[in-house]
């Protein structure tokens, strides 16, 4: 009989030390889509000052045995330096960030205001007619914000995705 812990679906937030050159990321999302996984959310950005290093933070979700192989895979590709599971390193931080276009007027208009101030969005553009949020935090916060603001106008929504990092001194630096 198999073990059921190794058909349990978990997320695991990856971060990914990479050499910052054309075709990484492309080989990165290949090995991704290649083998049928998914990716729930991807970011990626310089993370050094010489612009040598490029940090890539994948958020997926698997068995246990999908996700190791998925780091397994990771390494091996040559312009990795480091793969870490931060879900299972410790504890870590995980950050989105997330524009939303709120439209409407009157009641709904004052509603979106005092909804952005309880959930700390901040105004950075504004009309007569809309409201364009900026806000930042994990993934549940930004979601319950997006549909506290479908009824009263939300036209639109963009958002990063996902950046994490380990909480104390841990690090993946090489």
């Amino acid at each position: 009989m198999s073990d059921p812990s190794h058909m349990a679906h978990r997320a695991a937030t990856i971060a990914v030390l990479v050499e910052n050159e054309a075709g990484v990321l492309a080989r990165v999302i290949g090995l991704f889509s290649g083998r049928g996984y998914n990716i729930d959310s991807l970011t990626v950005a310089p993370v050094d000052a010489e612009g040598r290093l490029s940090r890539i933070t994948i958020v997926t979700s698997g068995t246990e045995m999908v996700i190791e192989q998925i780091k397994a895979q990771l390494d091996r590709l040559v312009p990795v330096h480091k793969v870490a599971d931060l879900t299972l390193e410790g504890p870590h931080l995980t950050r989105e960030l997330a524009l939303i276009k709120v439209v409407g007027t009157g009641e709904a208009r004052m509603e979106a205001l005092r909804l952005a101030d309880a959930f700390r969005a901040r105004v950075v553009d504004a009309t007569t007619e809309s409201f364009v949020f900026e806000m930042t935090g994990n993934a549940d916060k930004l979601d319950a914000f997006i549909n506290l603001m479908r009824p009263l106008g939300l036209a639109e929504v963009s958002r990063t995705g996902a950046v994490a990092i380990a909480r104390g001194t841990g690090s993946i630096s090489v």
